[in-house]
């Protein structure tokens, strides 16, 4: 690992009324998705924990990141919009884009690394969007979306630092905090840190009870590792089935506010991904992707800051490869 420059700590991306913006613009569009509890996930968990589920998986795109897309493109000037935006993506920040670019009349160029998952591929292509699929990851990816932002002039649409993106992300936790007002604590997987930012940002006004824990990917770390070293850093590789998490460094919009406001953070392997993913599956007949499984995955590591306590996941993407599934459930990972 790397160490890299850290910007100055105090500082907050983004405010209620930012977030309150983003619903407005988005709210035409999107309905709220559901909060429901599960019995069975709970049982399994044990240690008096409840658990609730938020249903980002039922979302037009089935990822909460078409809340991200849909309050960045409906933020964009006219001009912005006529001229384009180009994101950098493994899928389904891609079709929030995408899915946006399509209701406000604007165009996208989603890059994506070569190999990427090839449903998602399609998804952004069959919602209009240019794929360009360069690089071995996707923080490769972003070099090839600034690239292209110069030379074509398009807006950049960056996946986590962006303050629209961000307060997009946001959302959920008001509809969360609506739905279930004394829910206790919220477990978030964390690629780049939109949605825990978001999340803790509306708790830090409407619900300080609340406590936000962030679950990473062991082989893609990179956020949790600098979070517990209160260093920033930067990994050689992302070694991760769900690519949804996929990455390599920590982000100057969103690093600042989790290492100040995550109660915790743990990793998760992606054998116990896979098992999350299974037994979501079977327990609850929902289809997820793997970073959709990882706040599930993660509650055994979290008992004891848990125990007793309404707790809340988010099943935030179901876009997951058939084949990949295919090896999950012929538990081949």
């Amino acid at each position: 690992m790397t160490a890299i420059e850290s910007p100055p700590t105090h500082a907050w991306p983004i405010s209620l009324d930012d977030v309150e913006a983003a619903r407005a613009r988005i709210a035409p569009f999107l309905s709220p998705t559901p909060f429901r509890e599960h019995p069975q996930l709970a049982q399994l968990v044990g240690h008096d924990i409840r658990v609730f589920v938020k249903h980002e998986n039922h979302q037009p795109t089935c990822s909460f990141k078409i809340r991200n897309g849909l309050s960045f493109m409906t933020a964009l000037t006219a001009e912005e919009r006529r001229r384009g935006v180009v994101a950098a993506s493994t899928g389904n920040h891609g079709q929030g884009i995408a899915y946006g670019a399509k209701l406000v009349g604007s165009t996208a160029t989603i890059c994506v690394p070569g190999g990427n998952n090839p449903g998602k591929n399609a998804a952004m292509r069959a919602l209009g969007a240019t794929v360009v699929e360069e690089g071995r990851d996707y923080d490769e990816s972003v070099n090839v979306m600034l690239r292209i932002a110069g030379v074509e002039e398009r807006v950049v649409a960056h996946s986590t630092n962006d303050r629209r993106i961000v307060a997009g992300a946001a959302t959920m936790t008001l509809e969360i905090l609506e739905q279930c007002p004394d829910i206790e604590a919220l477990v978030i997987a964390t690629g780049g840190g939109s949605q825990a930012v978001g999340a803790m940002t509306v708790a830090r006004s409407r619900a300080p009870h609340v406590e936000v824990f962030g679950v990473q990917a062991a082989g893609a770390s990179a956020i949790h590792d600098s979070w517990h070293a209160h260093e920033r850093l930067t990994t050689p590789r992302a070694d991760t089935f769900a690519e949804g998490v996929a990455t390599r460094t920590t982000y100057d919009l969103t690093f600042p506010a989790l290492q100040q406001g995550l109660a915790g953070f743990v990793t998760v392997t992606d054998a116990e991904i896979a098992e999350s993913l299974r037994v979501i599956l079977s327990t609850t007949h929902n289809l997820v992707e793997g970073s959709g499984a990882m706040g599930f995955a993660a509650l055994p590591k979290l008992v004891d800051r848990l125990e007793g306590k309404k707790v809340g996941i988010v099943f935030c993407g179901g876009n997951i490869d058939v084949g990949m599934l295919e090896r999950i459930l012929r538990r081949e990972i």
